[in-house]
């Protein structure tokens, strides 16, 4: 085809995991545990359905826009992540915010670095926008190489470096201080930090973009706050850097409906809260009880609402994948990078959840 933007004719492009769960009938989800794509495992807070209930009764609700300037949601939102208002914006999804950077700070040709293996959303992205895409990978057994990946910061130079921390889908994490040692030491690259699942680690850099310019923050509503289906992201920057992503955002591309949910998730933090409780309980039982199962896997300790499972080979991977999903239990196969190609990731949900998943993998090790 001639008519393809010519960065798009051989690009690889990001693959989903089976979204099998809408072929499900209403009534028979319940039944299904979703464990592919890092949602939250149970509903909202209950003020999100009221809000939305409240919406409905509105006589213009459908035939308006939404407003383009919400300054409840801005004024939540900069009560939350305890910055100005000027250093927070809202975005339709982070998926949505990172094809605006994109735009706003990559260039044709320039080089972007990832560290890697990570959320491959963002490289096609990249790629897409005639970016040159590079990576800096963890170690075989997922630890993190300083050394090496500062080395490669000064081989690329690259204009923008991408680090998803929590990563995805590693679950390693990095602390405000090495951050801002690399804002430091490489002042003209801008780095974007991905922070889609902050809440479960508790670390974050976004305090950083009140000192330097070099530094972008992004974050979801998608995983903590159980707003996956609304579509709610936000970046949180320096004054200068959000005035000049606003010049190419359009602000109607946020829906009534998730900006209502937002501000409602937001003015219960609490129930939140409470759930991420309940998945670093899930957690500690899933790593736990995943240790008698040493000889056949390898779970990765992580700071995300997920853990990678190694497995010595592709194939030994895919019998316990497809007896999950046989058993109603879906995760997610990674296959963005051959570090992970013996790997699958299981979102971590509530300690009854994960007791429902070691069940069905006691009965496969059991029956071998």
């Amino acid at each position: 085809m001639k008519f393809p933007n010519k960065y798009l004719r051989n690009l690889r492009p990001y693959k989903l995991a089976s979204h099998k769960i809408w072929a499900v009938k209403p009534e028979e989800r319940p039944q299904v545990l979703k464990l592919d794509w890092n949602e939250s495992t149970i509903p909202p807070s209950p003020l999100v359905r009221q809000r939305i209930e409240q919406c409905l009764a509105e006589p213009s609700f459908f035939n308006l826009y939404p407003t383009t300037y919400n300054e409840e949601l801005l004024t939540l939102l900069s009560k939350y992540v305890e910055l100005p208002i000027e250093n927070v914006q809202y975005f339709g999804s982070s998926d949505v915010l990172h094809e605006y950077i994109c735009k706003a700070f990559i260039s044709v040709g320039d080089p972007v670095m990832i560290l890697g293996p990570s959320y491959d959303n963002f490289r096609l992205t990249c790629q897409a926008n005639g970016a040159d895409v590079y990576f800096s990978n963890y170690r075989e057994d997922f630890t993190f190489d300083k050394e090496q990946f500062e080395n490669d910061i000064l081989t690329r130079e690259p204009a923008v470096v991408y680090i998803c921390s929590p990563n995805n889908p590693t679950g390693n994490v990095h602390t405000k201080e090495y951050i801002e040692h690399l804002l430091q030491e490489y002042p003209d690259t801008l780095f974007l930090i991905d922070e889609a699942y902050y809440e479960f680690s508790g670390i974050t850099a976004k305090d950083l973009v009140l000192k330097y310019d070099n530094i972008l923050v992004t974050r979801t509503m998608s995983k903590a706050f159980g707003l996956a289906n609304f579509r709610v992201g936000y970046l949180m920057a320096s004054r200068d850097n959000v005035q000049f992503i606003n010049k190419i955002r359009n602000p109607k591309n946020l829906s009534t409906f998730a900006q209502v949910a937002a501000c409602a998730a937001l003015n219960d933090t609490d129930y939140m809260w409470h759930y991420v409780d309940e998945v670093h309980k899930g957690m500690a039982y899933f790593y736990k009880e995943s240790l008698k199962y040493a000889q056949y896997y390898t779970a990765h300790e992580s700071h995300g609402n997920f853990i990678l499972l190694k497995f010595p080979t592709q194939d030994e991977k895919m019998a316990l994948h497809k007896y999950l999903a046989d058993n109603n239990i879906f995760a997610r196969d990674t296959t963005q990078s051959p570090l992970v190609q013996n790997c699958f990731r299981i979102t971590i949900g509530t300690v009854e959840q994960m007791q429902r998943v070691i069940n069905v993998i006691s009965k496969f090790y059991n029956n071998k």
